[in-house]
């Protein structure tokens, strides 16, 4: 279809020749009529309604140059409503490749995702101007050169954007004389150069919309090693989650770029070199990258210096009483450049155990302190007064009495969300008592029937009766999004899991329509895959509507923060026996009650709402044959 309005456009179409735009109003753009979608009025009536592609189909601008035989430059398309740069992520085609209708020609990363766009016909990949991982884009920048014939390819090998616009004034214009030769410029020491072996530079990429760095905490693989396709790389901390970063092709690893514990690594960076022959590993040993170079893992905090409490009036003869202290350093580890050399396992082990680095002795490689130093560190004794009576001029405060943890970028990010949504979102709170009896009665026969790998929880019944009320209730499934108020048709419950790098809301997808054993089985696997670390960002981004149960730590009742940009949040309390009037000889019965408060944007759930919402969720849970309705 691009080939067919190439040959209109260049036969004098009206609008600018030779331009295809990629979702805005294609006949507006290009004249009217130019490309119709449908049956519409003729070539010279009125304008038809633009046609709109869809985001992923490139601009295409047909061109022939005097000197190069018929091409088309695929500039890069718009793949987001808001993007305005993106980054070359990853070529999927090679120069000289033939691209079939539907290929995969790039995968380009924009501000919300990584994004592939594909090819609409057949062509051959002449030449590539953009590389792979040049980061900010502009929309409309030409990005590669596709002809229809393989002959035509050679004619585009040393072909630049330069040297074309340069071609058509060059006839006319009496070239400028030559200038002095200047001196061939000195290779850079940080930037490769053509005497490298073939090798493919590794970049950090978004592996989450909101992410704009992240901290390589853990590679999997050592120089030297092979690589599988489908094989863990290294473990990227985000700003969600720490997430498995697994390699595409097979090869191997000739040069880490960036260390591990390195926080903060800009989207793009480098983060190692890998070729397709073990013997070209050895031409990487010296290998720098010019957006690494100034990069280094953080060196652990300082340890405070001990707080020393002076008397007012402390008398001088007193100060030789603390003439043995400057003994305890020497079993300290070396430093190199000021900082102490430690494993990250170690590091993280010591914080956790409160243990001060400076006093441990390493035994690894040039004194570097590993796992099992920090594990039989003992702390030294407190140095006994050099005579009875004396007076101590100075009382050092004592080791280990507070650590301080690094943040983390889940930490940080979690802060950063709880405290837009306290300060931004009006909240409200409804709390009401459930009667969990027939639950408790239904959950046991059902677990008698379900395979022996299910086991039905109450949580799982939960979820079903939220997501059943959102159906009854749509206003409490409805996000804010500032402009308008978007009531969804789906819900996909978000559960909050606890983990040891913070909280985390895996969804349940289409919980409306899923049996309690479907809800139990996803559920086991995503509070499994969230403590682990390995869940994708697919699996915890969006949802429409979120649970937080603490009922199984004998919390009561608590009312959770709104998770933005959805409108309510159950917080679960316990269960709780307690008595209540009944029709029966004692005039009373033991109930199983349990405690929710529903939190409620108010600019989307007015009270009256929520109230509604909590009186079919309890009717659901007190008569659960009806959530079978």
């Amino acid at each position: 279809m691009w080939r067919v309005l190439a040959r209109r456009l260049s036969r004098g179409a009206a609008g600018p020749p030779g331009l295809v735009r990629p979702r805005r109003a294609l006949g507006a753009g290009v004249g009217a009529g130019a490309g119709p979608a449908r049956r519409g009025p003729a070539w010279g009536g009125p304008a038809p309604r633009p046609l709109l592609l869809p985001p992923a189909w490139p601009r295409i601008v047909p061109h022939r140059c005097c000197s190069l035989p018929a091409h088309q430059k695929v500039a890069l398309p718009a793949l987001s409503p808001t993007m305005q740069m993106g980054t070359i992520a990853r070529w999927e085609k090679k120069e000289g490749d033939k691209i079939n209708e539907g290929d995969l020609i790039a995968e380009v990363e924009t501000d919300k995702a990584t994004v592939g766009f594909e090819s609409l016909e057949e062509c051959y990949l002449a030449k590539i101007l953009v590389p792979e991982g040049t980061r900010d884009v502009p929309i409309g920048a030409i990005i590669c050169i596709t002809v229809e014939k393989p002959e035509y390819i050679d004619a585009f090998k040393n072909y630049t954007l330069d040297s074309a616009a340069a071609a058509a004034p060059a006839a006319s214009v009496p070239p400028p004389p030559a200038a002095a030769p200047s001196p061939p410029p000195q290779p850079s020491p940080q930037a490769p150069g053509s005497s490298y072996p073939p090798h493919m530079q590794i970049t950090l990429p978004a592996l989450s919309p909101t992410m704009t760095m992240g901290t390589v905490q853990r590679w999997e693989k050592k120089v030297g090693e092979k690589l599988n396709e489908g094989d863990l790389l290294a473990e990227i901390e985000t700003d969600k989650a720490t997430i498995g970063f697994e390699v595409q092709e097979e090869g191997y690893l000739a040069k880490i770029l960036v260390p591990e514990g390195t926080r903060d690594v800009p989207l793009g960076a480098a983060l190692c070199i890998i070729v397709e022959k073990e013997a070209d590993i050895p031409a990487f040993a010296d290998y720098q990258a010019a957006a690494v170079t100034d990069m280094k893992a953080p060196a652990p905090p300082p340890p405070p210096p001990p707080v020393m409490a002076t008397p007012a009036a402390a008398p001088p003869p007193a100060q030789p009483a603390a003439a043995p202290a400057p003994a305890a350093p020497t079993a300290g580890p070396p430093h190199k450049g000021g900082r102490v050399v430690v494993s990250p396992l170690a590091k993280k082990l010591a914080a956790e155990k409160g243990i001060d680095l400076t006093q441990v002795k390493g035994t690894g490689p040039d004194g570097r302190i590993t796992k099992k130093d920090v594990e039989s560190f003992v702390p030294s004794k407190a140095v006994p007064a050099a005579a009875p009576g004396a007076v101590p001029a100075a009382a050092a405060a004592p080791e280990g009495t507070f650590t301080d943890i690094p943040i983390s970028n889940i930490r940080r990010v979690i802060a950063q969300r709880l405290m837009q949504s306290k300060q931004t979102i009006p909240h409200y709170y409804l709390s009401i008592d459930v009667n969990m009896g027939k639950v408790l009665v239904l959950r046991k026969e059902l677990n008698q029937e379900v395979p022996a790998d299910v086991k039905l929880s109450v949580n799982d019944f939960i979820i079903k009766a939220s997501a059943l009320a959102c159906l009854k209730v749509p206003e409490a499934n409805s996000s804010w999004l500032d402009t308008v108020i978007r009531q969804n048709h789906v819900v996909d419950v978000s559960v909050a899991v606890s983990t040891p790098a913070g909280l985390i809301t895996p969804i349940v997808f289409n919980a409306h329509i899923k049996g309690l054993a479907a809800i139990s089985k996803d559920v086991a696997s995503l509070a499994a895959k969230a403590r682990e670390g390995k869940l994708q960002p697919h699996e915890f981004q969006g949802g429409t509507f979120t649970i937080s149960n603490l009922g199984m730590y004998g919390i009561k009742n608590f009312s959770a923060i709104i998770n933005p940009p959805q409108a309510c949040i159950l917080a679960v309390g316990s269960s709780k026996e307690i008595l209540v009037p009944a029709d029966n000889e004692k005039g009373f019965d033991v109930a199983s009650m349990m405690s929710v408060t529903l939190s409620c944007d108010h600019r989307v759930v007015d009270g009256a709402v929520g109230a509604q919402w909590l009186a079919e969720f309890k009717n659901f849970l007190e008569k659960p044959v009806t959530m079978l309705l």
